[in-house]
C-alpha cells in the first residue's frame, strides 16, 4: 500500500495507491486517534480447454491494512475521503490539542 502524506496549512493529504482493488473493498476507520485503512483484494483466473477441463485455475485473496496516528481531537466527520481510479485520497484537518484546564483543588482548613 504505497502511501504519500503531504502537509498543507489546513492539515494533511494522505494519498494511497490501491491498484486492482474495488471501492467496496476499502474500509477506513477512526478509533482512539488512529486512522486505519483496510483493503481486501480478490481475483480469479479461469482457463478451460475445448472439453471444459481446467488447464489452469488461479485464485488470489489478500488483505492489508495501515494505521496512522492523526490525533485524538480529530473526529470521523472531519475527515474527507475520495476513491477514484485505484487511488484513495483522504483530507485530514489539523487539530490543535486543547489545553487541559487545570483544576484547583482547595484543602479545607478547620
Amino acid at each position: 500500500m504505497k502511501t504519500d502524506i503531504q502537509e498543507n496549512e489546513h492539515g494533511y493529504v494522505l494519498t494511497m495507491n490501491l491498484p486492482g482493488i474495488k471501492k467496496e473493498n476499502v474500509k477506513a476507520e477512526l478509533k482512539d486517534g488512529y486512522l486505519t485503512i483496510q483493503a481486501v483484494s480478490q481475483t480469479e483466473d479461469d482457463e478451460k480447454n475445448q472439453g471444459g477441463k481446467y488447464i489452469r485455475r488461479e485464485r488470489f485473496y489478500g488483505s492489508s491494512s495501515r494505521s496512522f496516528f492523526v490525533g485524538k481531537d480529530v473526529k470521523q466527520e472531519d475527515i474527507k475521503a475520495k476513491f477514484e481510479n485505484g487511488t484513495l485520497k483522504l483530507d485530514i484537518p489539523k487539530k490543535e490539542a486543547q489545553p487541559k484546564v487545570e483544576q484547583k483543588k482547595t484543602i479545607a482548613i478547620e
